[in-house]
């Protein structure tokens, strides 16, 4: 995991930049990543200009054994016109047709005209064709001229309309390939990733090939014996879910053991709140670095499942496993899985393959509801959606065909139609291997030289059924028929991050009202974006909405109700009632529209104070309601709540802020304590002891945002004097998570420094911590840790040196 490791050094910066970072990591999907306009013009080669300084990523052209580069810029190339090769392989089809320098301009005796990358890539589909015989037809620009060659590719025939079930062409492609990678595994030099390692083997398992057998029995033993001390719950997902495959479809029972050890790990390296971070969890059940990723977490709880099935039996395991569902089916109609605890994500149906574990997880587990939703997700999920992914798209592929599969065969047929089956082919390698291509970006591919051989052959090996991961179990999920899947594929279309607008923007006010009744949350939020952009005012039709039977329809109401702002408050008498409604989704969406049209829903307050000091429930264990809450009222700006208590209820008010400085989330905390300082020092008395509380035990989930709120709540105690904080202040100092810690510590310094003299018993400790800074920390970039030591030394000197004695304010005596 290099690629991993990489990423995190290069986030080792300040708290500052680290809160940036997170508002783009919250969603997860590159696609944020590309918002701002390229700069870069597209170049011309057939005039001889140059690939971009630093413009890095090139494609493989299929089985063709050329590789080129195109333009893309905001995650799409439909800007280019132009291929230019930059590799050969000798013996290739390509070999003696192209060299390096061509340039494509076409295929079939035309020029491109929408996008070079999808036009090839259905041009290789065709080509490999009976009807084509396998001829690939090519303009090639080379030294002024341009000519229309033929590659000579390998006849496998068409995909057929249940691909790859019943599907011959899908057969060939696994056969070769599960006959080439067993060479590569055969090679003593085969040393690749574990993720890789680990799905390559899993393919020829899937295979049901015997010859193969011993291979993987000799890759089984390696992942037994695996073990390493950092992104543990990276690998560990995909070994673990290797060696329970492998335990289940042999009987072999020598790696129990190691299947064992790797499992008991996990379960008990998970959070108290179900999750994983990039490493497992501290002694006190807090991740470490910047808290939840639900990319790693739910392949770990995959590969729990399946050890369970295996034959590992301990409680650790089953109370992770029921942990990590329930954290995650809160997403079930709300969106896909988004980075880590987070908002259900809107923008696409997928997040980088997380819907698509989560289908898989969920019809192990037997859940039909939360199985049909994120393989639907999974489904609607192709083109631009799929094409992109944080940090490179490869588990966005991985991850897509055994959550459409749960489908059936129409919607995978549907679905490789859509986009499988040129992009499929596109990344096929001329002797049947697959490479890792990567979302269309210049740069920023973390997985760049992958080998992504295991990945597409075990689409491909999904009609065989050997393995859970393709198929063994039967789906939970209804089979679709053709045209229920093209309408869940058509979902999808209409968005790509360069233009998100213009399909919606072009449907009328009668189409986009329908589609905010969508069962796709990603649908409802883009037709409630375009009928906010097109109307000043809610139509009557949507306030309407709000008392439809259907749950999605009012969903979708209060989405688009939340963009009309203060236009739509004619709808707050709907809204309030929906705060009482049976439904938790309902009154959270009914909550945000009523923040966001501001004073008019003024009324609204003392129901919305009422609920966030409910707390969790039963129907809410993990108080999902009261922190969405918290986001709508103290979350800046604070439409409603405002910047002072004049005309609300005191009490109410302060049953509401205790009650929301215990949610287990940080960030519901820390926005919360946005408020402190907008208090006056008689509103805020009363709030110190549970402020103190909230600083002391701090909050299990969102960690990276929790420091907000416990550096808030120091800074009022120290402005009002109150001797306990500097307690917490050094306690904080010393045992905070190292992520950020470099600016924190310094921030902490500087409030314990407001108490003057009254702070010198605690310089003994402060010695203690700057020598243990200066050592050097663990994982810890050591300059940053001689920062850190310069500021508490800096600290101490003040302390010492200072004459201020200001009376102190006790909180428990």
């Amino acid at each position: 995991m290099r690629a991993f490791a990489a990423m995190i050094i290069q986030k080792w910066q300040t708290l500052a930049r680290i809160a940036l970072t997170v508002a783009v990591l919250a969603c997860g999907t590159c696609c944020r990543e590309a918002v701002a306009v390229s700069t870069t013009s597209i170049p011309d080669f057939t005039k001889g200009d140059k690939i971009p300084e630093g413009a890095v990523h090139d494609w493989n052209l299929g089985p063709t054994g050329a590789r080129g580069w195109m333009y893309s810029d905001q995650l799409v190339t439909t800007d280019a016109r132009q291929i230019l090769v930059t590799a050969v392989e000798k013996g290739s089809p390509a070999d003696g047709v192209l060299q390096v320098g061509d340039v494509i301009l076409g295929v079939n005796g035309k020029h491109f005209t929408y996008d070079p990358r999808t036009e090839l890539g259905k041009a290789i589909t065709f080509a490999e064709s009976e009807a084509a015989r396998g001829v690939l037809r090519l303009l090639r620009w080379r030294d002024g001229t341009t000519a229309e060659v033929s590659l000579k590719l390998q006849v496998l025939g068409t995909y057929s309309p249940t691909a790859p079930y019943n599907c011959v062409k899908s057969r060939r492609i696994l056969d070769r390939g599960c006959e080439v990678l067993a060479r590569r595994i055969m090679d003593p030099s085969y040393r690749p990733d574990a993720i890789v390692r680990s799905l390559n083997a899993l393919a020829l398992l899937a295979s049901g090939k015997p010859q193969y057998l011993p291979l993987v029995r000799r890759e089984a033993q390696w992942a037994a014996n695996f073990s390493i001390n950092s992104f543990q719950t990276w690998y560990y997902g995909y070994v673990m879910i290797f060696l329970a495959e492998y335990k289940l479809a042999t009987g072999d029972g020598g790696v129990m053991p190691g299947l064992r050890r790797i499992a008991l790990e996990s379960a008990r390296g998970q959070s108290i709140v179900g999750s994983w971070g990039h490493g497992f969890a501290g002694p006190d059940g807090r991740l470490q670095g910047y808290g939840m990723m639900n990319s790693p977490g739910i392949p770990l709880t995959i590969g729990l499942i399946l050890a369970r099935r295996a034959g590992v039996r301990d409680s650790s395991v089953d109370i992770a496993i029921q942990r990590s569902a329930r954290l995650i089916r809160f997403y079930v109609g709300k969106g896909a899985v988004p980075y880590g605890d987070h908002h259900p994500w809107i923008e696409t149906h997928e997040d980088n393959g997380k819907c698509g574990m989560a289908a898989v997880m969920f019809n192990l587990l037997g859940d039909k509801e939360a199985a049909e939703f994120f393989s639907w997700m999974s489904l609607a999920s192709h083109g631009a959606e799929r094409d992109c992914g944080h940090t490179g798209n490869f588990f966005n592929i991985l991850w897509a065909m055994p959550a459409v599969a749960l489908c059936g065969p129409h919607a995978t047929g549907a679905w490789m139609e859509e986009f499988g089956a040129w992009y499929f082919d596109l990344a096929r390698r001329w002797d049947g291997t697959f490479c890792h291509q990567g979302p269309p970006e210049m740069t920023n591919d973390k997985y760049a030289g992958w080998d992504c051989t295991g990945v597409y052959l075990l689409a491909y090996a999904m009609p065989l059924k050997r393995l859970f991961l393709t198929g063994k179990q039967p789906s939970v999920v209804q089979e679709l028929k053709s045209d229920q899947a093209r309408s869940i594929i058509a979902d999808g279309r209409g968005w790509t991050n360069k233009d998100r607008n213009s399909f919606y923007d072009a449907l009328s006010e009668e189409e986009l009202l329908q589609r905010l009744t969508s069962w796709s949350p990603v649908v409802r939020e883009r037709a409630a974006l375009a009928l906010a952009r097109r109307l000043k005012s809610p139509p009557d039709m949507l306030v309407q909405m709000l008392e439809s039977p259907r749950l999605e329809a009012r969903y979708g109401a209060c989405q688009a109700l939340v963009h009309f702002k203060q236009a739509a408050a004619p709808a707050v008498p709907q809204l309030i009632k929906l705060l009482g409604h049976k439904d938790l989704w309902l009154r959270v969406k009914a909550a945000e529209a009523l923040v966001a049209i501001g004073p008019p829903a003024k009324p609204a307050l003392p129901i919305l104070l009422e609920r966030l000091s409910q707390g969790p429930s039963k129907e809410d264990p993990r108080g999902m309601e009261q922190r969405y809450l918290a986001y709508a009222l103290f979350d800046s700006p604070r439409k409603l709540l405002g910047n002072s208590l004049d005309g609300l209820d005191r009490d109410a008010f302060y049953k509401a802020v205790r009650a929301g400085l215990r949610n287990e989330d940080g960030r519901a905390r820390t926005v919360i304590s946005s408020i402190y300082e907008s208090l006056s020092e008689e509103d805020i008395r009363p709030l110190l002891p549970d402020i103190y509380r909230s600083i002391m035990d701090p909050a299990p989930s969102g960690i990276m945002f929790a420091d907000g709120s416990r550096l808030a709540g120091l800074r009022v105690l120290a402005k009002y004097h109150v001797a306990e904080g500097m307690e917490a202040c050094v306690k904080y100092a010393e045992t905070q998570n190292a992520w950020g810690s470099e600016t924190r510590t310094a921030e902490l310094m500087k409030i314990l420094v407001t108490y003057g003299a009254d702070a010198r018993p605690l310089i003994p400790r402060l010695e203690k911590l700057a020598e243990r800074f200066e050592k050097g920390e663990p994982d810890f970039p050591f300059a940053l840790s001689q920062q850190k030591a310069k500021a508490v030394r800096e600290a101490i000197e003040l302390i010492k040196n200072s004459r201020d004695l200001p009376p102190l304010v006790h909180l428990y005596r």
